[in-house]
C-alpha cells in the first residue's frame, strides 16, 4: 500500500483568517463582540418530517446553506454494505433525487464510489440495479475493490488505534465535492450505530477491516477514519430505521425523517436522538449521545460539533418543528 503524507483536514486558512481579523479588531471591540467573531459556528442540521424520500432530499437541501456545487466533479458515497432493503442500504429513490439535485446545482460530473462488505461490491450493485440507474441518471461508478495501489492514500498509525495505519481512496480524499448518504440504524456487530461516521468503513480496503472488527477499539477506529476526508454534504435517510440489530437486518421501525448537514458528528448526534425517540436497544438508550465512543472520539479529533449546544436544527414546517423540539430535548439530556 502506498505511503503518503498524512492529510490534516482542519481548514487552517479559514482559522487563521478569522482569528487574525478578531485580533486586529480587538482594540476597538468589547470582549463579547470579539468572542462572537472568533467563536466557531454552530453546525446546521436540516430535518424534514416525511415518508417521501425524494421530497425529503429536495427540502433538506433547500434548508441548508451548502457549499456551491457549480462546475465541480462530485463524488457520491452511498451505503451499499449489502443489497438488503433500506435501512440496510441506500434507497434508490434517495440516490436518484440526490443526483438530480446535484445536477440542478451545476455538478460537472458525478461519480459513485463504494466498497461493499462482506459481499462483493459488483454483486451488491447489480442486485440493487445501480448500473441501470447510473446509465439512466448519467453518473459513473467506481468499485473501490478494484482500485489500484497507486490510487490509495495511506495514513500512518500516529496517535490512532489503527496499529498499521489505514488507507482511503484518492478519489474521495481529493474530491472537489464529496457527498455521503447513510441510513438510520443500529449496528449489532460492535459499532453500536452506523450512520455518517461509520460510512467511512466502506472507503477502506477490505483487508484492513478485519483489524477493526476484531479490535476492542472498533468504535474509536471508526471515528479516526474521518480524519482523512471531509464530506461537503451528508444526507441521512431515516424514513425507516433499525432500532436493534443491523447493519443488514434488524428491528424495523418507521421514523419518517430525512436529516442532512455537513458535520458528521452533528448529523449522527441528531440521528441518535431519533433512535432514542423511537426506543432503541440498550446500547443506544443507556448511554448519553456524546458519550458514545464514535462520537466522543470524533469530538476529541475535532471532526465536528463538540456538544448539543453546537448543533442548530432547522426545519420548514410545523410537523418537522415539533419533531425537532423533541430531539433537541433528547440531545440536551443526552
Amino acid at each position: 500500500m502506498p505511503q503518503s503524507m498524512h492529510r490534516n483536514n482542519i481548514n487552517r486558512r479559514d482559522f487563521v483568517r478569522t482569528a487574525s481579523a478578531g485580533l486586529a479588531l480587538a482594540p476597538f471591540l468589547g470582549a463579547g463582540a470579539l468572542a462572537q467573531i472568533v467563536a466557531p459556528r454552530r453546525s446546521r442540521v436540516a430535518l424534514v418530517r416525511t415518508s417521501d424520500r425524494k421530497r425529503g432530499v429536495a427540502q433538506a437541501l433547500r434548508l441548508l446553506d451548502i457549499r456551491p456545487v457549480d462546475g465541480k466533479r462530485v463524488v457520491l458515497k452511498p451505503n451499499f454494505n449489502s443489497a438488503d432493503d433500506t435501512p440496510a442500504s441506500t434507497h434508490n429513490d434517495t440516490l436518484t433525487q440526490l443526483v438530480t439535485e446535484l445536477r440542478e446545482r451545476g455538478a460537472r460530473s458525478i461519480t459513485l464510489g463504494e466498497s461493499s462488505g462482506p459481499p462483493q461490491t459488483r454483486g451488491v450493485m447489480e442486485r440493487k440495479g445501480i448500473f441501470d440507474l447510473a446509465s439512466a441518471q448519467r453518473f459513473d461508478i467506481v468499485d473501490f475493490e478494484q482500485t489500484a495501489d497507486r490510487d490509495w492514500v495511506s495514513y500512518p498509525a500516529g496517535n490512532t488505534h489503527w496499529p498499521s495505519g489505514f488507507a482511503l481512496p484518492r478519489l474521495a480524499v481529493d474530491a472537489e465535492y464529496l457527498v455521503s448518504t447513510c441510513c438510520l440504524k443500529t449496528h449489532g456487530a460492535g459499532g453500536v450505530f452506523t450512520m455518517s461516521l461509520k460510512l467511512s468503513v466502506g472507503l477502506t480496503p477490505k483487508t484492513i477491516r478485519r483489524t477493526m472488527h476484531s479490535s476492542p477499539d472498533m468504535r474509536r477506529m471508526i471515528a479516526e477514519l474521518s480524519t482523512g476526508y471531509k464530506p461537503d454534504l451528508i444526507v441521512l435517510d431515516g424514513v425507516v430505521a433499525f432500532t436493534d440489530g443491523g447493519p443488514a437486518r434488524g428491528e424495523l421501525k418507521t421514523a419518517n425523517v430525512m436529516i442532512a448537514g455537513d458535520d458528521r458528528v452533528a448529523v449522527d448526534a441528531v440521528g441518535l436522538a431519533m433512535l432514542k425517540s423511537l426506543g432503541a436497544n440498550q446500547a443506544i438508550m443507556s448511554r448519553k449521545i456524546f458519550e458514545q465512543e464514535q462520537i466522543a472520539r470524533a469530538v476529541e479529533l475535532r471532526i465536528g460539533a463538540a456538544g448539543p449546544e453546537a448543533i442548530e436544527i432547522v426545519t420548514a414546517d410545523a410537523e418537522s418543528r415539533a419533531l425537532a423540539d423533541g430531539l433537541r430535548t433528547i440531545l440536551a439530556a443526552g
